[in-house]
């Protein structure tokens, strides 16, 4: 389940001034089964969410989240297992 307006951000791109414009490239995000992603998050690119996990409503994930655990806050931490 996805609430709403959550982003979820696949795309990159150099990080050196003069090639910034150049060019851009997706680097893949993975959302496993049953996942739980609560309004206002932000999914950054190249991260897993395991299946089962809840992310909590205004969440900033910047890496992988294991299965069957809650996360929460900017940056996401694990809150518990579940």
């Amino acid at each position: 389940m996805i609430g709403p307006n959550v982003g979820i951000y696949t795309a990159g791109h150099s990080i050196e001034p003069k090639d910034r414009n150049k060019s851009g490239y997706a680097i893949p995000i993975k959302i496993g089964n049953n996942v739980w992603i609560g309004g206002s998050c932000t999914i950054l690119p190249g991260v897993t969410i395991g299946d089962n996990s809840i992310i909590a409503a205004g969440s900033v994930v910047i890496k992988d989240v294991p299965s069957n655990v809650i996360v929460a806050g900017n940056p996401a931490e694990k809150l518990k297992d579940i």
